[in-house]
């Protein structure tokens, strides 16, 4: 009767966890975002915290720090890189516009009136003024500020102080990492520690082998794709570049969209069909370096998923808790199925399945 009442309550207590996930998922995107950086750089932290060096040793507090001024300095450097470099391509993408607009007038217009009866008649000029204006514009900072706080004020606040709490959370969390993971252990029944050790393990290997892989990976086809399409011609190969790569933690999705863009923005370009293939090569040769080389050799067999799992994965954590969830999804996943594993071969061992009465 003890069993089964404390099977029970377990089951209970686990449905309110899952229940007060889902009331409270709109304020966790913060605290999901720190918890996937503090895994990460957890490993970092431990040995500088490990380091000694005559009299000098840093603390715990000490590393945490470096270790997000590292992060901070990394994601300053990237924006003071990337930032200069996509205002000058979209400048130069309005200044063409027309030229743009004409070679897709040139070659749509006679199909349109064609079959639809439809002729293109639009100020070409004008649409790129107004372009110009408007990017040159953005710019005032102060004035656009003062707008969006006046008009969605309370919206702007929440994010910002999201974005303040997720440097506040890693930092306690770096901090007290592994206090945290004691204490756990200590809650967890004796008779199960073992078994969940176990699971655990292969949890963090799993995840530790796609996080840290798959950042590498993010970067290194940036780096493929920005360099295939400059040298394919594209005057967009910079920001279509780097967006295909560092979308590429969303499966499918970075991949598509990049290709997407650069297809249209080639045929806009260039003006005929010719010219796009050697976009085709880079994308066609960017999926065989990553899926035959990069990802096999820095992130391992990926994560066992089929296809559907992943997106019904991707759509289920967007769903709950937006982009930090999309961000969760695949890990999450891959986590559980660690657990249906262990579960299967129960399950298969267990006198329900073998029918034998011993």
């Amino acid at each position: 009767m003890i069993n089964k009442h404390t099977h029970t309550f377990w089951w209970i207590a686990g449905l309110v966890f899952c229940g007060l996930i889902y009331l409270l998922s709109p304020i966790l995107t913060p605290f999901l975002i720190a918890a996937i950086l503090a895994y990460i750089a957890n490993p970092l932290v431990n040995k500088i915290d490990a380091f000694h060096y005559k009299k000098f040793s840093p603390s715990r507090t000490i590393a945490a720090l470096l270790v997000m001024l590292l992060f901070f300095a990394m994601l300053l450097l990237i924006l003071l890189i990337v930032i200069p470099l996509l205002q000058k391509e979209i400048l130069l993408l309005s200044q063409k516009l027309p030229v743009y607009f004409n070679t897709a007038k040139t070659h749509f217009e006679p199909w349109l009136q064609k079959n639809f009866g439809v002729a293109l008649n639009i100020d070409f000029a004008q649409i790129q003024q107004i372009l110009t204006d408007n990017w040159q514009t953005a710019g005032n900072l102060a004035k656009q500020l003062a707008l969006g706080l006046s008009n969605q004020g309370l919206a702007i606040v929440g994010w910002l102080a999201n974005l303040v709490l997720i440097p506040l959370v890693l930092f306690y969390l770096l901090v007290d990492w592994n206090i945290i993971i004691k204490k756990i252990s200590h809650l967890i029944p004796r008779k199960l520690i073992a078994k969940t050790q176990e699971i655990a393990g292969e949890v963090d290997a799993v995840l530790a082998e796609f996080l840290r892989g798959q950042l590498t990976v993010m970067l290194l086809m940036s780096l493929f794709y920005a360099t295939g399409l400059w040298l394919a011609g594209l005057e967009l190969a910079l920001p279509i570049g780097i967006l295909s790569g560092l979308l590429g933690f969303v499966p499918y999705l970075g991949i598509g969209l990049g290709f997407v863009l650069a297809i249209i923005s080639g045929f806009l370009q260039f003006g005929n069909l010719h010219d796009l293939i050697p976009i085709l090569v880079v994308f066609g040769l960017g999926q065989l370096v990553e899926s035959m080389a990069l990802t096999p050799y820095l992130v391992g067999d990926r994560i066992g998923l089929h296809p559907l799992v992943v997106i019904f994965a991707l759509m289920a954590g967007g769903q709950l808790f937006g982009f930090a969830g999309v961000l969760l999804a695949l890990p999450v996943s891959a986590a559980i199925a660690v657990g249906f594993r262990h579960a299967k071969t129960r399950y298969l061992q267990s006198h329900f399945y073998t029918g034998s009465n011993t």
